[in-house]
């Protein structure tokens, strides 16, 4: 039974993925379930920053500062001991 192709009608995509098969030592197919798995991570479900930080407040009810938090507990490291 044959395996179910992918058909991609970008020029500029097919020469970038035989391109990047060659340069890898890899199938087609495979390269383009890695870039594919890759972009999943990358981009599926992540919220901008801004919006994020806005929920982020309205559910605290608080905001901290960072930066304050960092410096009142920062210890200077003792060094190695020799």
């Amino acid at each position: 039974m044959a395996e179910p192709q992918l058909s991609v009608r970008s020029s500029k995509a097919r020469e970038l993925a035989h391109r990047l098969a060659r340069r890898e030592n890899r199938s087609i197919a495979d390269v383009v379930e890695r870039a594919l798995e890759s972009y999943e991570v990358r981009e599926a479900g992540r919220e901008p920053a801004s919006i994020f930080y806005s929920r982020l407040a309205a559910q605290s009810g608080t905001e901290i500062d960072l930066e304050a938090v960092v410096r009142e507990n920062r210890l200077p490291h003792q060094g190695v001991e020799l």
